[in-house]
């Protein structure tokens, strides 16, 4: 004997205790369709703190470079400037290293900006999958509020 979309069937063997056979198995779908959305959710926020943090570290680098920038601007041009690569410090001509860091910053604001593109992208697919669970949430509880379609 099979089931129709709508059919009561009894259920834990008391009578009057009767639920549609549709309604239960669209309860169970829109409950998987919830945990899966809700998974999604959790990934791109995941995503979000992750593109925080590496934004920070960007922000932190930006900072470091500007001052040195500075220093490097108050300098003469016949001053002496070095640059620690490993454990050694190594003369560099101060043209070279200003051309250098202003690199890195243009490298670094470059960065900032698609990371912060990026993060609007995330927000509004965050924005999207909680609007979406919103209205599968309204669904189940409708379903079990009795006044569901199947």
């Amino acid at each position: 004997m099979g089931f129709y979309a709508n059919q009561k069937i009894k259920v834990n063997g008391t009578a009057g205790n009767y639920k549609t056979v549709g309604a239960m198995a669209a309860l169970k779908e829109l409950q998987r369709d919830l945990e899966n959305k809700a998974n999604d959710l959790n990934k791109i926020q995941k995503d979000i703190s992750k593109n925080h943090q590496v934004r920070k570290k960007y922000t932190v680098q930006l900072g470091e470079n500007e001052l040195v920038l500075k220093e490097l601007d108050l300098l003469n041009e016949d001053a002496n400037v070095y640059k620690l690569i490993g454990p050694v410090l190594v003369k560099q001509d101060l043209a070279e290293a200003n051309a250098n860091v202003r690199k890195r910053i243009e490298y670094i604001s470059a960065e900032l900006k698609r990371l912060d593109s990026t993060l609007q992208d995330l927000e509004e697919k965050q924005n999207s999958k909680k609007e979406s669970i919103f209205k599968v949430q309204q669904r189940i509880q409708s379903l079990q509020a009795g006044k569901g379609k199947a």
